[in-house]
């Protein structure tokens, strides 16, 4: 898979705006890590490095990462070369995810499809304006990892990370810092494994043409049909999280 570009480093990486709190910093470095944008075995900044970047005190990055080692994604090396170093998942709890999911109820989920399709849409057209010839090579190799990943967790992170590159391409930290926590939050609920009525493989076929649609629209240098492009692929998760809803209440 593409290395994560420069942009998505630094959003992964800029100052928090949730007033330095502790789980805002787990959810930054959860979200990363999850995501593969912090890969597995990194070796994350030191705590002064880190507390800097995020803009919090040292001892909320030290209470951070020690929920995160008991979480199992940060592991703590000592002696020489040693540090925090991420501990990236190979799955995760599909019931919880479930549960969360009925919890939310359809009002809010189109509500965050709104959100979505607002910013994603955005965020690919503004990488049609400004995406380097390097940025479109990655977003190439992401649909490619997408249209590989056969496993849900894989699906979802390659999911996720592509559509944090696009905003990463925009050459917009502030774009990717936003769809990363929109991932970090919701990717888990598209990619749960329903009852055996709903096509998972199917949806996970139009995200793949959609992946591919959106990089083919970035390097025709596009604008408009990327963002529309990005809006039919944030509509076809309102139409997944809202189908899978209705299977998980209704049975």
């Amino acid at each position: 898979m593409a290395d994560t570009s420069n942009t998505a480093r630094r959003a992964v990486f800029s100052p928090l705006e949730a007033g330095g709190r502790v789980d805002a910093v787990i959810d930054r470095l959860e979200g990363a890590i999850s995501l593969g944008l912090i890969t597995h075995g990194e070796q994350l900044p030191r705590e002064t490095e880190l507390a800097s970047a995020l803009g919090v005190s040292t001892l909320t990055v030290r209470e951070a990462l020690a929920q995160l080692r008991s979480q199992g994604l940060v592991e703590t090396r000592r002696g020489r070369g040693g540090g925090s170093f991420a501990n990236a998942p190979v799955d995760w709890d599909q019931q919880r995810s479930g549960h969360r999911l009925q919890a939310l109820g359809a009002y809010e989920l189109r509500d965050l499809g709104d959100l979505t399709i607002a910013i994603f849409g955005m965020a690919a057209r503004r990488a049609a304006e400004r995406a380097s010839d390097e940025q479109i090579t990655r977003l190439d190799s992401l649909a490619s990892a997408m249209a590989g990943a056969q496993t849900p967790f894989a699906r979802r992170q390659a999911d996720g990370r592509f559509q944090v590159e696009v905003a990463a391409s925009a050459q917009s930290v502030r774009l990717a810092t936003t769809i990363m926590s929109l991932q970090t939050e919701y990717s888990d609920l598209f990619w749960i494994e329903p009852p055996a009525d709903e096509d998972t493989e199917r949806f996970h076929r139009r995200v793949v043409e959609s992946h591919r649609l959106i990089v083919d629209a970035i390097r025709l240098r596009d604008p408009i049909l990327a963002r529309n492009q990005a809006e039919e692929r944030a509509e076809l998760g309102v139409e997944r999280l809202l189908n899978l809803y209705y299977l998980l209440t209704l049975g």
